[in-house]
């Protein structure tokens, strides 16, 4: 199986390349061979390839600045993922893609399922949106991921900046009324190539339901087997299991490095919190960014970890490699 990998030096895209290689040949391509700004250039690159599947982890990402360069993060957001899908169509392949919580305005009280309306908040859940919205439209078969909070090995976010600033003061401030669930880019990667491997394996074989249209779900036999039948591509929620706010989040990445020994200044007790108003940002994030993913475990057969699973297993990494 050929697969083409978009965004390969970020976050996400550098575990696609150590999760996806097992599957067939692999592709990976980064902003210089593939530029999301430039549509004419995304038609020739899948056309040269003639990819079975197209794996975008590409994006704008800088949510802030979207603010201001609106036309440019809808332009990479937004119609490059439709001009993927319909490249996508025409070779009868398969798009996976990332979106985000963003999508919605953080108002629920409860996780947000599939089927929950959108209604974002800030420029970049637009565009995001409209990429989705793009591929959903184009008919080509395709999974769309939405995920929360991501953080990863390669890359800066939160867990990083956390333990700079802890290694230069001995008090933070962090926003304490946001609650999301971490998630690690590793398990974005992993579910992700499980995922393609049932979908796009099964269907490259005709593995399809006796109504010649792909099962809704990975349904179990009464043996208790896993069904041959490959679950439906679509819209799906990937995130860790359980909910943080980012002020508790601080809290215990800060404890979990200084379990490990690492040269912190700051301890849990430093972590102070505070109000989303008393740390005002160009662009406004949900309250709430908790995601159900019960879709996605029902149709896969997996489970999320819990989220503190992997923050302990990326501190541990980053302190074996000296980068504490």
């Amino acid at each position: 199986m050929k697969m083409l990998l978009l965004g390969k030096d970020g976050q996400v895209g550098r575990e696609l390349q150590r999760t996806l290689a097992p599957l067939g040949r692999l592709i990976a391509c980064g902003r210089q061979e593939a530029d999301l700004a430039d549509a004419d250039a995304l038609r020739a690159l899948v056309a040269q390839h003639r990819p079975r599947v197209v794996v975008n982890a590409a994006a704008y990402t800088a949510v802030d600045r979207a603010e201001s360069e609106a036309a440019l993060a809808m332009r990479i957001n937004g119609e490059a993922p439709g001009v993927l899908a319909a490249e996508v169509k025409r070779l009868g392949g398969w798009l996976v893609h990332y979106s985000t919580d963003y999508v919605f305005d953080g108002y629920k009280g409860e996780a947000y399922t599939e089927a929950d309306a959108p209604a974002p908040q800030n420029q970049y859940g637009h565009s995001k949106l409209a990429g989705e919205r793009a591929i959903a439209a184009s008919g080509c078969h395709h999974l769309i991921f939405r995920t929360s909070w991501v953080y990863g090995l390669h890359g800066g976010n939160f867990i990083k900046t956390m333990l700079r600033l802890a290694r230069e003061r001995a008090t933070l401030q962090v926003v304490k009324d946001q609650r999301g669930a971490p998630t690690s880019a590793a398990l974005i990667a992993r579910i992700t190539a499980q995922a393609i491997e049932r979908v796009a394996g099964a269907s490259a074989t005709g593995k399809q339901s006796a109504t010649g249209k792909q099962g809704s779900s990975g349904e179990r036999s009464s043996s208790g087997r896993q069904s041959s039948i490959a679950p439906a591509g679509g819209l799906y929620h990937l995130a860790a299991a359980g909910a943080v706010t980012w002020h508790e989040y601080a809290r215990f990445v800060i404890a979990c490095g200084t379990e490990l020994g690492m040269p912190l200044r700051a301890k849990p007790g430093g972590v102070l919190p505070i109000a989303s108003s008393d740390f005002p940002t160009a662009a406004r994030r949900p309250a709430n960014s908790r995601l159900d993913t019960s879709k996605l475990c029902a149709a896969f057969g997996v489970t999320m970890p819990d989220w503190r699973e992997g923050v302990q297993d990326m501190l541990k990494q980053l302190h074996s490699a000296g980068e504490s």
